[in-house]
């Protein structure tokens, strides 16, 4: 069909319509889908180009853009124009690539380039889902060899009268309500990527959510085909190819698969590369030597056959370290399909940091801290949704030294955002609401040894890290990661505690967080074609029995959180006073809240509704700022007796301060029992002294008499003697 034609297909998704178009936008690309979904527009773009010179891997790229014109607002910041990708538009380009990618064929180098912009949005329906389905859109009707389509869903649980209740791509606003935040992407054969954010769920729960979403799946499938049936084109088969020739790959397993065999039965991770990489060098100077003497061309063909014979080595190595675990079931290292590991930890490992942990699994190593803080160490989150704080953060570094690499230095990659955002929400579902414990917190993972499930081990640690500093945790949490090895035939085992090799060769990674009442984090990137029903079963319950295992690890650690918080970190304490009452404790620009925070060394933070944070490094400091701040937000009473200081003397009477901004007039006839010719005569500036409230006007002038204090006082031993 030409691309000129516009072809518009539309359907009922969750009581909203979904719309696809192509053919009116973006002509010149290879493929243009424009997404519609209630009040959100998604365009996906998709480019087919030739591969670059000497390239040996599939070099899709995917991005993913939230402009804030969208949601008809300006960037935030001097700059008015949109920079780097922000925190959420990597974790959706992450999300988009990681279900498309292995659908494309094996050797494919050829360049795609998939754009996702976010044209309108109604801060309702979230568009990062939106844009998985739009993308999948674009391919399926290119000429692309793309052996989908998916589509991908979000998933919520919202609690009603009636019980707990699935939604199929939930709002912004019921999202909030929701104990469940799932993405799932599929295809006609089944799930191929999970993301769970969930507040200590059962895998029963889990199972279930996962079938309720694979149904709405389904429904944009068939939207996807309308689409395609109208509007896509034949699929163009690649012309450039990176897999080796046949007599390449013959050459290399004749000479090669008995040694390399035997090295990968060797236990060590060091002992084994190196076993590997001398046999693989062995075999490339021997029998694929660069020809340096010959002519260009010669030179070039050997060239070529020595990097075909690489990519058939690691084929080799691939496909032994499969046939090693499904026929002799031998891993790596040698340990049985459900051992993990051995597992040591400590916590309070630095002095100064508010809380600390160490976290070993085999050669995978996490070294994390915990930091916290007040309202104003918030992170602040501004997109096209409505800004938010976030009070807990967990970042994740990955440096090259944890690997035994000298590699780049430079800020936090994809991977390593996305390692660490699901850290994050794997912890989040335990942590105590902000009424309970309303300090803002961060942890850093620093992996500084890795061999495989470096995030899980970030779980683990945090969760040690965060007993460490005293945070009142619901549950201990742990994580682990399942993988999944098969053959032609049909044939698969699941193994717990995948080692980096076994992420590499293997056809899953199945990452599953949680504590001993449920699962609070998943994350799955599948190499293979799908999961059923019954493979996820399996796999939830063969992770549920090693996260148990590991927590019980965990727990003989630190058995619970600490009593209390770091005497390094502050003491935050909570004060609630009426909204109205703000401006009195903020002051004439700032004024007061300035000179609170000067005298008694604190930090005050205020938010809207009246709920005031002070924070201080001793207990003493808050609590003379929170005499302060009570006494301003108190309402004055008719009959309360204060202890204020004399701030201005008129003939007519006296000005005391009750409170800082809070002033009561006392009267000259109110000052003493009898007569009082002058009120400097009774009282002058600066003294202190002792006077009840007898009335509050309707303009909320408070009048004060001390005269009534007196009489009541003298009345007393009278009553005593009588």
């Amino acid at each position: 069909m030409s691309k000129s034609n516009f072809v518009k297909v539309e359907r009922e998704i969750a009581g909203r319509t979904m719309t696809l178009e192509t053919g009116r936008v973006a002509k010149l690309a290879s493929s243009c889908v424009i997404a519609t979904y209630g009040g959100s527009t998604v365009m996906a773009t998709v480019v087919r180009a030739d591969p670059r010179p000497g390239l040996d891997f599939f070099p899709m790229q995917v991005d993913y853009r939230e402009r804030t014109s969208a949601a008809g607002k300006f960037p935030g910041g001097f700059r008015k124009r949109e920079g780097a990708p922000n925190e959420k538009e990597i974790l959706t380009m992450r999300m988009i690539d990681r279900p498309i990618r292995p659908l494309f064929p094996d050797g494919f180098i050829e360049e795609i380039q998939i754009q996702c912009w976010v044209m309108s949005h109604d801060t309702e329906n979230d568009t990062d889902v939106l844009a998985g389905t739009a993308a999948s859109a674009a391919l399926a009707i290119s000429d692309a060899p793309f052996e989908g389509p998916i589509a991908t869903v979000r998933v919520g649980r919202i609690i009603t009268d009636e019980g707990s209740q699935y939604v199929l791509n939930p709002t912004v606003s019921q999202l909030e309500y929701s104990d469940l935040d799932m993405v799932l992407s599929g295809h006609c054969d089944g799930v191929n990527m999970i993301e769970i954010g969930a507040a200590e769920m059962p895998e029963a729960e889990i199972l279930g959510a996962i079938e309720f979403g694979y149904d709405g799946i389904k429904e944009i499938l068939g939207l996807i085909g309308d689409l395609t049936k109208k509007a896509g084109v034949p699929k163009r088969p690649t012309a450039h190819c990176a897999l080796p020739d046949e007599d390449v790959v013959s050459e290399v397993k004749k000479v090669a698969e008995a040694k390399l065999t035997e090295a990968r039965k060797i236990p060590g991770k060091e002992e084994r590369n190196a076993a590997v990489d001398a046999i693989r060098k062995e075999i490339l100077d021997e029998h694929f030597p660069e020809n340096e003497e010959g002519t260009y061309g010669q030179y070039m063909k050997s060239a070529k056959r020595r990097s075909m014979a690489k990519e058939a080595f690691r084929t080799l190595e691939k496909k032994i370290t499969r046939r090693l675990i499904l026929e002799q079931s031998l891993r790596a290292d040698g340990r049985a399909f459900d051992e993990i590991r051995p597992i040591e930890g400590e916590v309070n490992v630095f002095d100064q940091t508010h809380g600390s942990a160490l976290f070993q699994r085999g050669e995978t190593q996490s070294l994390v801290t915990c930091t916290l803080g007040t309202g104003k160490d918030e992170q602040i989150v501004d997109g096209l949704t409505p800004e938010y704080a976030k009070k807990f953060m967990l970042h994740y570094n990955f440096p090259p030294f944890c690997v035994g690499e000298a590699g780049r230095i430079m800020g936090p990659g994809r991977r390593e955002i996305g390692h660490g955002a699901l850290a994050e929400r794997s912890l989040m579902g335990v942590l105590p609401s902000p009424d309970d414990f309303p300090y803002t917190i961060r942890l850093v993972s620093d992996i500084t040894e890795s061999n495989g499930s470096s995030s899980m081990a970030s779980v683990c640690g945090g969760c040690l890290a965060l007993m460490d500093a005293g945070v009142p945790i619901t549950n201990t949490c742990a994580g682990i990661s399942v993988g999944r090895f098969s053959d032609d035939s049909g044939k698969e085992v699941f193994v717990t505690d995948i080692i980096g090799e076994e992420d590499f060769f293997g056809d899953m990674d199945f990452k599953v967080s949680g504590t001993v009442e449920g699962v609070t984090g998943v994350q799955v990137d599948l190499k293979a074609r799908g999961l059923s029903h019954a493979q996820l079963t399996a796999i939830f319950e063969q992770a549920r029995v090693a996260r148990l295992r590991i927590i019980k690890i965990l727990e003989s650690i630190i058995a619970e959180p600490r009593a209390d918080i770091s005497p390094n970190a502050p003491r935050l304490i909570t004060i609630q006073v009426a909204p109205d009452k703000i401006g009195k404790i903020i002051g004439p620009s700032g004024k007061t809240i300035r000179g609170l925070q000067e005298k008694y060394n604190v930090k005050i933070d205020i938010e809207d509704d009246g709920t005031v944070f002070v924070a201080a490094k001793d207990l003493d400091s808050i609590e003379g700022a929170r005499a302060e701040i009570e006494a301003m937000g108190a309402e004055i009473k008719v009959g309360t007796v204060y202890t204020g200081k004399v701030v201005s003397v008129k003939d007519f009477g006296a000005f005391v301060e009750l409170a800082p901004g809070t002033d009561g007039m006392c009267h000259i006839s109110e000052l003493d029992d009898g007569y009082v010719g002058a009120v400097t005569d009774v009282v002058k500036v600066g003294d202190t002294i002792k006077v009840k409230v007898i009335k509050v006007d309707d303009q909320g002038r408070i009048k004060l008499s001390r005269k009534a204090l007196l009489k009541e006082e003298s009345a007393q031993p009278a009553a005593a003697e009588g």
